[in-house]
């Protein structure tokens, strides 16, 4: 190993074009990292395996930009949180209005649709449900009283389109189609044409009217939810997780798993080692027979068993994969280090009498670091690989939103015989694409540490 700089090390790197290309992938994924931590509400993260934090949004859910691709467009899940207010008072009858605007412009019928809200009142108001269709047509949905209290109350409810009362309501109403609709949901009924069920494209605004004698009665929260089959970037899977959160926390995981093994196994395997080599004699052989028994260890089935018997906690993992991971380092940081301390200014200094471990630590170490930093590059994707393995035989921490995670959640639900490909192949891209950056940058930096290997 020749003596580089850091200037000739900076120098050469910048020559290599894999170099360059594996450190603006790894600025990308930063990016992306810092963006996940600062935009998307950190509940989400902690959410992530709560089926109620999702319940809004659609089962497996393409995603949508799918649609600029397809002849006949899929209808998008919406989510309305903003509906136009009015209240209205005409004598001792009181009116609290909330109107919902849905463009729909699809070639198919939505799933389904819930308005969920939350009302503060005394007595018991009248709540009414209708829409207004693109042709002018309205329909009553449904007509109920809210419970009776004397008291003030808030009354929190869903009401889903599979309500049998819609349905009811909606059959009164057959007169106004020209087709027989008693086998058709209540959404196939609103969202089809009069003529015959074919979607009917356009603007719908659904009312909500809420009538009391008590001018306080309101509509806290107001929510409609039109279920469609395409929602998100990255669509969702069977648990209504929107996949592109999920992906996005993976991304500053990945990291952290990546880099803190690779890191601290590089740093112990390097001390391990260069102190081997150093002392030689009994110290050395008795170092190199332990490293050697850590080194036949079958690394995954022991890591496997560690996870099932100890803790899946993602933390303990590290610690795990830390164990098995500064090995192979020893061994090449020892023959290196046997090298060195033969060189005159070594002995020189223990002439003069300086500690062993300042000898080490200020003339051995400084000329292994660029092998270190190599090292620490090309150890980075077996690391966040072994955790995704790991993650995917289901021994992972599940309360964290790894990609190995995602791939064991969808491996599960049978994602891929379901032909689910959104939820599969872009937790397996990010995990290339992060093991491409870090082998890049090991690559180059590996030619720079070892010329020979230049062509």
């Amino acid at each position: 190993m020749s003596n580089i700089t850091p200037r000739e090390i900076k120098k050469e790197f910048l020559k290599s074009k894999m170099g360059i290309a594996g450190i603006t992938i790894l600025c990308m994924l930063i990016g992306v990292s810092i963006v996940a931590m600062i935009t998307i509400p950190i509940d989400t993260f902690q959410e992530w395996n709560n089926p109620g934090n999702w319940i809004s949004n659609p089962k497996v859910a393409i995603p949508i930009w799918i649609n600029i691709f397809m002849v006949e467009k899929i209808p998008e899940h919406k989510i309305l949180e903003s509906p136009t207010i009015q209240n209205i008072s005409n004598g001792e009858i009181n009116l609290t209005s909330h109107q919902f605007g849905v463009n729909f412009d699809y070639d198919d019928f939505p799933n389904d649709f819930i308005y969920e809200f939350s009302a503060e009142y005394s007595d018991s108001p009248l709540l009414q449900m209708s829409v207004i269709r693109p042709d002018g047509l309205k329909l009553d949905l449904m007509s109920t009283s809210l419970p009776y209290s004397e008291q003030r109350t808030t009354h929190s409810e869903r009401i889903f389109s599979t309500d049998e009362s819609i349905k009811k309501n909606l059959s009164l109403q057959s007169e106004k189609f020209n087709f027989e609709f008693k086998r058709f949901s209540s959404e196939d009924i609103i969202f089809s044409k009069i003529e015959s069920k074919e979607t009917l494209k356009g603007n719908y605004i659904f009312s909500i009217n809420l009538y009391g004698v008590n001018t306080d009665n309101q509509i806290q929260k107001s929510k409609l939810i039109v279920g469609g089959k395409a929602f998100g970037i990255m669509g969702t899977d069977e648990l209504r997780r929107d996949l592109a959160i999920g992906l996005l926390w993976g991304t500053p995981l990945a990291l952290f798993i990546g880099l803190v093994v690779s890191i601290a196994s590089v740093i112990i395997g390097l001390l391990y080692g260069v102190y081997a080599g150093y002392k030689g004699k009994k110290t050395d052989e008795a170092m190199m027979r332990l490293n050697d028994i850590i080194y036949a260890l079958p690394a995954l089935p022991f890591l496997i068993i560690l996870s099932v018997t100890i803790s899946n906690s993602i933390f303990v993992m590290v610690g795990f994969l830390m164990i098995f991971g500064w090995v192979g380092i020893a061994k090449v940081s020892r023959s290196m280090s046997l090298q060195i301390k033969t060189r005159g200014y070594v002995d020189a200094a223990n002439m003069m009498g300086q500690k062993d471990s300042k000898i080490i630590l200020k003339h051995i170490v400084p000329q292994l670091l660029p092998y270190a930093f190599a090292s620490i590059a090309i150890s980075v994707p077996a690391a966040i690989t072994t955790e995704a393995g790991l993650s995917f035989l289901g021994l992972g921490d599940p309360s964290f939103p790894t990609w190995g995670q995602i791939l064991h959640d969808a491996n599960t639900f049978g994602a891929a015989a379901r032909g689910m490909w959104w939820w599969i192949m872009p937790p397996g891209v990010m995990i290339a694409i992060t093991g491409l950056a870090f082998v890049f940058i090991g690559n180059a930096l590996d030619a720079i540490v070892n010329p020979k290997l230049k062509r």
